[in-house]
């Protein structure tokens, strides 16, 4: 039985081999007819490679090669030629590992060492770069005053990034920073020399020059964390909290448990939320809720100047919208001393003075506010109406003449009016004097009722406009003067006989 069973899996076994050898000779005949229809393929996409990349198509012309590559990862001209479309592109860091493989596969490659070469050199590879230059200087055919200046820029380089280091050890900054200029112009791509130029800038106060620096340094290497950061903190602290979020995402998509990244990430967020979400307050004109939010900003980040500045400036312009003049006046003017020029801030200081009747200082804030900028239409217009409205203080004032605030309501108006009206009526006084004293008060006061409880009158006077001043009537309205109707009852030889009425 069991000679049986031996001579079973034998059979089974022979029968199994002969099977896999049938296989593998299917397959290897599949094998080569596929190699042979993909040479035709290649050739194909090199040819069709060859035409986009003449026409500037660079992607359609990448795909091609990416194709021609993986039919053929033994022909070096087809890794030359990809690596021309990667720096065609702007891909220099793509284009290196083709280089590199196109000279493995032939290694006395002219085109691509030189190439290489230039690739590192400009990367600030001084060591390598050199290498290859002088692999090629070797070779027949070579284009050695090329060569020869590469090899010598090389040394410049080398020489112009001790000096920079050295500027900087001592901190001579400003050195530091010409030395790196030339150095950089050889080696643009050097996320070293970058990264030592912008954190001179930051030591010179410089910060916007050094943001120029580290947004190119952060993407030059690989994982490049720490740029980011400091990329990232630098826009938090100029402000820009959007690029500074921008930025930190980029540090945490390299790696999500970077602990640093991780805690800038979390301030940042939470405070870009605040103030995006207090400006869609403004512009919903929820002006109260709009300053509770800027008092969380200042909260959340109370160490960075240009935070509180901002929440105080807005705070200010919320504070005038909703009239609360008296505390619009301070929180402007703090905002004031922390940034003076700032031609918001003049213009809403502005807008609490004219709520508070002092337009003579309105003026002068409009005025400083043009100053700075000639050319804002909002201040132009801001400036001409506290102009208006200082000329008609200077001679009637319906609100001063009531005593009422400008945010005063109607029924307020009609209150202070009724109690004046009473006060300085004509019949409450003996002598002749004081009766034409009486007589102005009394019409000056009637004036202040009738344009300050007409909507549209009251409006043209908020705008800097005496609607019942004549010089401001089309087409005349009578001598009567001041006298809203057109004449004047108590005026001598008048038959109108006068009777108070508190209507």
């Amino acid at each position: 039985t069991s000679k049986i069973m031996e001579s079973g899996r034998r059979r089974s076994l022979s029968s199994l081999l002969s099977s896999l050898s049938l296989l593998c000779v299917v397959l290897d005949l599949q094998l080569d007819g596929v190699l042979g229809a993909t040479h035709v393929e290649i050739e194909q996409h090199l040819e069709m490679g060859r035409k986009l990349l003449a026409a500037g198509q660079l992607a359609e012309a990448l795909s091609h090669y990416h194709s021609a590559v993986e039919g053929d990862s033994k022909n070096y001209l087809t890794y030359y030629k990809r690596a021309a479309v990667f720096l065609a592109m702007g891909k220099s860091k793509s284009a290196l590992p083709d280089l590199t493989r196109a000279i493995e596969l032939k290694p006395d490659f002219l085109a691509a060492r030189i190439q290489r070469g230039n690739i590192l050199l400009k990367q600030g590879n001084i060591q390598e770069a050199r290498e290859d230059f002088q692999a090629v200087v070797k070779l027949p055919h070579c284009p050695k005053f090329e060569v020869l200046n590469q090899l010598q820029r090389a040394e410049e380089l080398e020489e112009l990034q001790e000096e920079a280091h050295q500027a900087s050890h001592r901190g001579d900054y400003v050195a530091a920073i010409q030395v790196l200029d030339r150095a950089i112009e050889i080696s643009p791509w050097d996320p070293e020399s970058r990264e030592l130029r912008a954190e001179c800038y930051i030591r010179l106060g410089e910060p916007r020059k050094a943001i120029l620096d580290l947004t190119p340094a952060a993407r030059l290497l690989n994982d490049n964390r720490a740029a980011f950061l400091k990329l990232s903190r630098l826009l938090y602290d100029l402000g820009e909290h959007h690029g500074s979020l921008s930025e930190i995402r980029e540090c945490l998509k390299l790696d999500q448990d970077d602990k640093e990244c991780f805690a800038h990430y979390k301030q940042v967020k939470k405070l870009s939320k605040q103030l995006d979400s207090a400006e869609e307050l403004i512009s919903e004109q929820q002006y109260q809720e709009a300053i509770e939010k800027y008092d969380s900003v200042m909260r959340t980040e109370p160490n960075i100047p240009f935070y509180t500045t901002k929440a105080k400036e807005r705070i200010c312009f919320c504070l005038v919208k909703i009239k609360q003049a008296e505390e619009a006046l301070d929180m402007c003017s703090e905002a004031h001393q922390r940034e003076p020029q700032n031609i918001h801030i003049l213009r809403d200081r502005a807008e609490a003075y004219i709520l508070l009747q002092d337009y003579e200082k309105a003026v002068e804030d409009y005025q400083e506010a043009r100053e700075f900028d000639q050319e804002n239409q909002e201040i132009r217009e801001g400036l001409e109406r506290a102009q208006k409205l200082l000329k008609i203080s200077r001679k009637r004032d319906y609100y001063k003449i009531l005593g009422v605030s400008r945010t005063a309501n109607k029924q307020e108006i009609i209150k202070a009016y009724r109690k004046l009206a009473q006060q300085w009526h004509p019949d409450n006084f003996q002598s002749e004097a004081e009766k034409k004293e009486a007589e102005k008060k009394f019409i000056d006061i009637a004036s202040a009722k009738e344009v300050l409880t007409d909507p549209e009158m009251r409006q043209k006077f908020d705008s800097g406009e005496d609607p019942l001043d004549p010089e401001n009537q089309q087409g005349g309205g009578g001598g009567g003067g001041n006298w809203p109707f057109g004449f004047n009852p108590f005026e001598s030889g008048s038959n109108f006989h006068f009777k108070f009425n508190f209507n």
